[in-house]
């Protein structure tokens, strides 16, 4: 016997959570599939918490720094990365969350879900065209940077322990790495 399971679309998806049925769950749908998030640790919450401010100092009102905010990719994903960079549409987000083309880089601070963020997200990310994505990993105090979305997956890919980093989008911008992994 083959056993089928049904894949939500983005309008699926928000079918639910207008219905209600998501209220109690911290969920994403990813790849057709709703998701669940597991809790923010305590480092996890203060290092993005952190960054995100960082980031807003450095990049001012050149981007809208959106954390724990949904984003809408294709038909069948809408994550809800840690940080998302985006362009600062600001009324325009009342009709729709970012689409790819609105993302600058996203940032995930990854832990428990560490797995889930290098692999399935990492390729759903590339798949969208997501220009550059980073995976701090609160494991190995590691910045993992993959950039150069292609065929599904990510061409380049990185891991900073240290030094500054210059974002595709904002190659004028001095990023130091130690901001994100505390060393």
């Amino acid at each position: 016997m083959t056993v089928a399971t049904a894949k939500w679309t983005v309008h699926d998806y928000h079918r639910m959570i207008d219905a209600g049925i998501l209220d109690d769950r911290h969920v994403e749908l990813l790849n057709g599939e709703i998701v669940e998030m597991p809790p923010e640790g305590i480092p996890h919450a203060n290092r993005s918490t952190k960054a995100a401010n960082y980031l807003r100092r450095l990049l001012g009102e050149r981007v809208e720094i959106r954390e724990g905010k949904p984003i809408t990719l294709s038909d069948r994903s809408e994550p809800e990365p840690d940080i998302a960079v985006v362009q600062p549409l600001e009324d325009e987000y009342d009709e729709h969350h970012p689409y790819p083309s609105n993302v600058f880089w996203l940032i995930e601070f990854s832990n428990s879900s560490l797995e889930k963020d290098l692999e399935v997200k990492r390729r759903t990310y590339a798949t969208d065209g997501i220009q550059e994505y980073w995976v701090v990993n609160l494991r190995e105090m590691k910045l993992v940077v993959f950039r150069v979305p292609d065929d599904g997956d990510y061409q380049e890919a990185s891991m900073l322990e240290q030094g500054i980093i210059h974002p595709v989008a904002f190659p004028d911008v001095s990023i130091d790495v130690s901001r994100f992994i505390g060393k």
